[in-house]
């Protein structure tokens, strides 16, 4: 039935039978649905539908009498596939088309507990798109390419290919499979070395298509030229081509299915597990619930403009290309004038940049504003002949950026200090905020003892803010935001309007909000397996859009510079509510403060 298996009463699918072979609705024996629905596209992917002839046999307030209702049956049959597939549980009541129920609910192979779904009959392509799309089975779907990313890091770890190389390798593969010669072509190639030059051909005339200068493609040509002279990719045939599939099949149709997703950063991040240098430059990756977080906070039109002064991988620049175009509504014209003209990046590290242009061509993006130099250079665009003289004049790079591109929104998470001789990482959002229009506003992580300095260096970038800048305000964020990387340090974010002193009655929102519901799984880090962020995101959006002042979660509060800019110095404690587990974190969180004021 056009792309789909319906079976009543009974499955040939022996994966079925064997999960239905306890699940009878009286309790002893095997045990059918009335119809047992499979996608022929998608393995993992089951509908199960009981019906009964009177509404009012629909469902029960408790949806646990299965034998009697339908909706209660469908989810007896779901509880047990979930244990190997994704299930969508429909109870269908009443005879007549004008009176019919219909009720699912969504039950995943990750999550205990079945999601409320659709409350009406779809055709069957409508539930299974509307299953692909849901935000829980996307989740679902990106841990399991996360899982997938540790077996491949194991993989390139054995056959020695190198930390720096292992990312470029991959999004090499990814681009080349945008290459449609390359794509239909690349198993009939003879030997490993065709196969890498035919690859490494195709990453170079997709970098061309992509419109990307000539300077960059030089640049990334000579980044992704390891793949010819490799001695595994060019002596293994057949390593190098189930990588390729591998990737195509795991990694290519995540990223088709679900856009605007930082794939390589999370990869970055796993490739370097291995090795020692993430430390060194003080990378963390931002988690993609953080960077969703401040498209929100930054209240994103289809029309701002995002600029991100050290855009690593371009988490940031993703998830507002996502944002934006979400509200452009389909209208093709402004969708094409987000992705060629309101996205721009710098990133200075040659192995981080080509990950960053990578992330905007497989998203389509028609031409990359992604600038591979150093966010401080002040002489960006200066040209001498071949005697050294200077035939024309540079700028700072981020007054070009500001005359050309006009930003209204920063976002960065700078490199965070590792050693003393480090750029303070308040400087980059000094640097962030000259890029951006009056009245632009910048959102960057930071290590929280930017924001409780009292002397020092710190002080001194605090005053400089806030003599040229607004402080609209500063968010104490969860603890374990990093925990996949080994720069280990408790963060906040600030929230800054450009170019207009900071009043000196004004009060700033100082945000509690540690709390986002992730929780920590062996193997995966932290994850919503809860379902409890969206709650969170929106009640934290809706507060500091409000400047709402809460108990345990949020003060208003005018600050200077000498005064430590977190709601943990100021907030009063809603104590009615407090449980034991809250005030454990609350000690700890408080422990932590102490320590970082001695900084």
């Amino acid at each position: 039935m056009n792309g789909f298996i319906v079976e009543e009463q009974g499955s040939k699918n022996s994966r079925i039978n064997k999960l239905l072979q306890y699940a009878s609705k009286r309790g002893e024996g095997k045990g059918y649905p009335d119809f047992i629905i499979q996608s022929e596209t998608d393995t993992d992917f089951l509908m199960v539908v009981e019906c009964k002839a009177s509404v009012k046999k629909h469902k029960s307030p408790t949806l646990n009498h299965f034998a009697d209702y339908a909706v209660d049956g469908a989810l007896l049959y779901s509880s047990y596939l979930a244990k190997e597939f994704d299930v969508i549980a429909l109870g269908v009541s009443g005879q007549k088309v004008d009176s019919l129920l219909a009720d699912s609910f969504l039950q995943l192979k990750t999550y205990q507990e079945p999601i409320p779904f659709i409350n009406t009959l779809l055709d069957l392509p409508d539930y299974q798109a509307k299953y692909i799309y849901k935000e829980e089975t996307r989740n679902q779907r990106f841990e399991t390419l996360l899982e997938y990313n540790k077996e491949l890091n194991q993989t390139l770890h054995t056959h020695k290919i190198r930390e720096a190389d292992r990312s470029l390798l991959l999004s090499g593969i990814l681009i080349a499979l945008e290459h449609e010669a390359f794509k239909n072509s690349y198993m009939l190639y003879k030997t490993a070395e065709q196969l890498a030059e035919a690859l490494l051909n195709a990453v170079i005339n997709e970098l061309q298509n992509a419109s990307i200068p000539n300077i960059k493609i030089k640049t990334l040509e000579h980044s992704y030229s390891f793949i010819k002279t490799n001695a595994t990719l060019s002596n293994d045939k057949a390593l190098f081509m189930r990588l390729i599939k591998e990737v195509d099949e795991k990694v290519n149709s995540f990223a088709k299915t679900y856009k605007f997703f930082d794939i390589f950063g999370e990869f970055y991040i796993e490739f370097l597990r291995y090795a020692n240098n993430d430390k060194g430059l003080g990378i963390v990756l931002t988690p993609k619930h953080i960077t969703e977080l401040f498209c929100k906070l930054a209240n994103l039109t289809k029309d701002s403009v995002v600029f991100d002064n050290c855009c690593g991988t371009g988490s940031f620049l993703v998830s507002a290309m996502r944002d934006m175009i979400k509200k452009a509504i389909h209208n093709g014209e402004k969708e094409k004038d987000i992705k060629e003209k309101q996205i721009i990046g710098i990133e200075y590290q040659d192995s981080i940049f080509p990950l960053a242009c990578s992330n905007m061509i497989i998203h389509r993006d028609g031409k990359t504003n992604i600038i591979n130099d150093d966010c401080f250079n002040d002489k960006y665009g200066e040209e001498k002949d071949p005697t050294g003289k200077i035939i024309k004049k540079g700028e700072k790079i981020v007054q070009y950026i500001n005359e050309k591109f006009k930003p209204t929104v920063g976002m960065l998470n700078p490199p965070f200090k590792t050693d003393k001789n480090d750029t303070e990482e308040l400087e980059f959002v000094l640097n962030n905020l000259e890029g951006l229009k009056p009245n632009g506003i910048c959102l960057a992580i930071l290590p929280m003892q930017c924001a409780l300095a009292q002397k020092g260096a710190k002080l001194f970038l605090k005053e400089r803010l806030l003599k040229n800048h607004t402080l609209e305000a500063v968010l104490s964020l969860p603890n374990e935001l990093f925990h996949n990387s080994k720069v280990g340090v408790v963060t906040c974010a600030m929230i800054v309007t450009a170019h207009q002193p900071h009043p000196k009655n004004k009060e700033t929102y100082l945000g509690y909000y540690k709390d986002d519901g992730f929780v920590k799984r062996k193997g995966k880090g932290r994850v919503d397996t809860l379902l409890l962020w969206k709650d969170k995101k929106d009640k934290w959006v809706f507060h500091y859009a409000n400047r709402k002042e809460k108990a345990g979660l949020s003060v208003n509060k005018i600050i200077t510079a000498k005064d430590e800019w977190c709601a943990e110095a100021y907030m009063e404690t809603d104590y009615s509510k407090i449980e034991r587990k809250q005030f454990e974190n609350i000690v700890k969180d408080y422990a932590i403060f102490k320590l970082l004021r001695l900084d």
